[in-house]
C-alpha cells in the first residue's frame, strides 16, 4: 500500500493506493503436458500448453508456438527446458491475450540443435547439408502436432535462444514456407541462406557486450537479410551480455507483434 498525494485547484488530496501485486508464477507441471514425440528409433521428450478451454471437436484454430531452449536445456528430464523465459508464453495473462500451442522440445544432453560447435559461434557457419536428429525430429514433430490438433497453419511461430537460437536460424533457412515469424535470441545464421528469409517475419535480438556469440552474427544476418530485400526487425541491447532473452520474453510488444504475424 502507497500514499498517494494529488494537487488539484492548489489543494492537496491524499489518498492510499495499494500497490499492484506481481502476478502469480503460473504452474508449469499443470499446465504443460509432458509428452514424448517419437519416429522410427527416434524420440523427442516435448512439453506442450494447449489453449485454455480447448475443444478438439471445436471450430477455432490457434496458432502454434515452438521454443527452443538453449544449452543448459538438455537432458532427458523433459524439465530442464522449461526456463529462459518459456514462463512469459505460459503466465495468464499470456494465456488470456494470446491462445496458443506451446511446444517446448528438449535435446538430448549428448546432441545439440545444430551442428555449431561452442566456440564456432564467433565466426560465420554455412548451413549443413542436413540438420541434426534433434532438429529433424522438431520439424516431424511441428507435423504430428498440426495434423492432431486444430493448429492454424498460416500461424506457426518459432523461436529459440543461445544454442536455440542457432536452431531457430537453422529450421527457417532450411523451411521459411514453414513458418510465419521467427524470433531468434543471441545467437547466428548462414548469411548465405538471406534470400530465402527475405519475405519472412523476423525479429532479432542480441546483447552488445556478448561474450559467448559476438554481436556480429546478428548483424551479419540482418544486413545479409535486408541485401536480399527483406524488412527485418532488430533490437539491441547495449550493455547485456548473452542472456537477451529476458528483456525480449517480458517485452508485451514482442509477444504482440509474433502473435500477429499470419503467412501470406
Amino acid at each position: 500500500m502507497k500514499l498517494v498525494v494529488v494537487a488539484v485547484g492548489g489543494l492537496l488530496f491524499c489518498s492510499l493506493a495499494h500497490a499492484q501485486k506481481p502476478e502469480p508464477k503460473p504452474d508449469m507441471d499443470k499446465l504443460l503436458d509432458k509428452l514424448t514425440f517419437t519416429k522410427d528409433k527416434a524420440s523427442l521428450p516435448y512439453r506442450l500448453l494447449k489453449p485454455d478451454g480447448y475443444d478438439k471437436d471445436g471450430k477455432d484454430r490457434y496458432p502454434l508456438v515452438v521454443f527452443l531452449h538453449g544449452g543448459f536445456g538438455r537432458g532427458t528430464d523433459n524439465q530442464k527446458q522449461l526456463r529462459s523465459g518459456v514462463e512469459e508464453f505460459v503466465k495468464d495473462a499470456t494465456r488470456k491475450k494470446h491462445p496458443c500451442f506451446l511446444a517446448v522440445p528438449q535435446c538430448p544432453p549428448d546432441k545439440q540443435w545444430t551442428n555449431v560447435g561452442w566456440f564456432d559461434g564467433k565466426r560465420n557457419v554455412p548451413l549443413a547439408k542436413s540438420p541434426t536428429e534433434p532438429l529433424a525430429l522438431v520439424l516431424d514433430l511441428i507435423e504430428a502436432l498440426c495434423k492432431e490438433d486444430r493448429i492454424d497453419r498460416d500461424r506457426i511461430y518459432l523461436t529459440g535462444v543461445s544454442m536455440g537460437g542457432y536452431g531457430t536460424w537453422d529450421l527457417v533457412s532450411r523451411r521459411p514456407e514453414l513458418f510465419a515469424a521467427a524470433i531468434p535470441i543471441s545467437a547466428g545464421g548462414d548469411p548465405a541462406q538471406a534470400e530465402k528469409l527475405a519475405k519472412l517475419s523476423i525479429w532479432v535480438f542480441h546483447g552488445d557486450a556478448d561474450p559467448l556469440v559476438p554481436v556480429e552474427r546478428a548483424r551479419d544476418m540482418i544486413a545479409a537479410i535486408k541485401k536480399a530485400g527483406g524488412d527485418p526487425k532488430y533490437t539491441e541491447y547495449k550493455g547485456v551480455g548473452h542472456d537477451s532473452w529476458t528483456p525480449t520474453y517480458k517485452d508485451n510488444e514482442v509477444l504482440d507483434w509474433l502473435f500477429e504475424q499470419k503467412k501470406g
